[in-house]
């Protein structure tokens, strides 16, 4: 069996964020659900692109922003993601390595299709909308799953948004099968409710019969279970999986495990832009936990890589963030 090498293996949707500032009238214009996601096509990107003064352009993608704040956190982090061999995929798999990440995902040479983005247009509230041209990222299947990385890692999290081709739905699978032949943990977010809604049942099928660790904030998880009652869902969720940890915005954060529930409160901060909010908690979380915090204690630093993330521009930690697991 291999020795653990990794705190954590992130795997996810290799994407180059696009972050502009825009009125609540232009988003309104784009006919885009305020504070959502929407899968959009080349055409579409190129059309909202031309519409924005961009204030940010950087690597990005769920996974790979929690990947990168569980580093800054002191954690020792791998990432799986498939880019293509162009200008964009080749800055982002030098930004992860130059981060100190393990990124053994190779550029695809000669691909037909180019590297993914997400264009995030954020409103005077801070609310952040995501329009997103998937590109290569989506093309991750089985084979891109690799095999000796996920054995090296005490935890493997796999994120939601990838769970949409049934390549990918394998691969997720694949993976949490090496990892339980290796005796590691699995863990899923549930990225976006919307997500959640288009695959409900398999979703279902890879919480109860896959996952460990559970993460998701209030909307998706009531969305996985069909009801409008919280404390349901959380309920229904603890009884699949071993551990839950469940996000609510100002409320803080809940989580369930062995039959405890820990209610653990956040501090208010100034929002200026909620891009990787949850993306910061469950790196906050699990890098607690991979130095052996309670449970209590790994919200508490979700909470508080949340907070730090979420009072500047960007899903990233910015130079002079401090915080350490």
């Amino acid at each position: 069996m291999s020795e653990i090498s990794l705190d954590l293996l992130c795997i996810g949707n290799a994407i180059v964020d696009i972050l502009a500032p825009v009125s609540h009238e232009a988003l309104k214009a784009l006919g885009s659900p305020p504070g959502g996601m929407v899968l959009i096509d080349a055409e579409q990107a190129r059309g909202i692109e031309g519409g924005i003064t961009p204030e940010q352009i950087m690597g990005g993608g769920s996974a790979a922003n929690t990947a990168v704040v569980a580093q800054r956190l002191g954690a020792r982090v791998g990432y799986l993601g498939k880019v293509a061999a162009d200008e964009a995929g080749l800055h982002y798999a030098r930004d992860l390595t130059a981060q100190g990440l393990r990124y053994p995902s190779a550029p695809v040479e000669n691909a037909d299709v180019p590297t993914a983005r997400c264009i995030i247009l954020v409103t005077p509230d801070g609310q952040r909308t995501m329009h997103t041209y998937l590109g290569i990222c989506t093309d991750f299947g089985p084979e891109d799953v690799d095999a000796e990385t996920v054995r090296s890692a005490a935890v493997t999290y796999m994120e939601g948004y990838l769970f949409d081709k049934p390549r990918a739905k394998a691969a997720f699978v694949h993976a949490a099968e090496i990892a339980h032949a290796a005796k590691r943990h699995v863990a899923l977010t549930l990225s976006d409710s919307f997500c959640v809604g288009r695959h409900k049942a398999s979703f279902r099928q890879l919480v109860a019969g896959h996952i460990d660790i559970l993460f998701a904030n209030e909307d998706e998880i009531c969305a996985l279970y069909d009801t409008t009652d919280f404390d349901a869902a959380a309920a229904q969720a603890a009884r699949e999986t071993s551990l839950v940890v469940l996000t609510r915005s100002e409320k803080g954060a809940v989580v369930i495990s062995g039959g405890q529930r820990y209610d653990v409160p956040t501090q208010p901060v100034k929002v200026v832009d909620t891009t990787g909010a949850g993306d910061a908690f469950a790196a906050g979380f699990l890098a607690a936990l991979a130095k052996g915090r309670d449970l209590a204690d790994c919200a508490a630093l979700g909470n508080q890589a949340a907070g730090a993330i979420i009072t500047r521009m960007g899903a990233r930690p910015a130079a002079e963030f401090a915080l350490r697991a």
